[in-house]
């Protein structure tokens, strides 16, 4: 990407939304590494907040 870019989302908070499995957080990573964002990914903060897995949450609570 090139600078003048860059300054333009300056500030600007990114977020990937769609299905399990579409690559939003290999995307995601890939974006932060580029741009110089910081990468955070719900799943991890969900599942440390939550004490499981999302697999384990969607399996026991829908």
């Amino acid at each position: 990407m090139n600078v003048s870019n860059k300054k333009f989302l300056q500030g600007v908070n990114l977020y990937l939304v769609g299905m399990m499995g579409a690559g939003k957080t290999t995307v995601g990573e890939l974006l932060s590494q580029n741009l110089g964002y910081r990468f955070l990914d719900t799943d991890n903060l969900i599942s440390q907040v939550a004490g499981k897995s999302i697999n384990e949450i969607f399996a026991d609570d829908g």
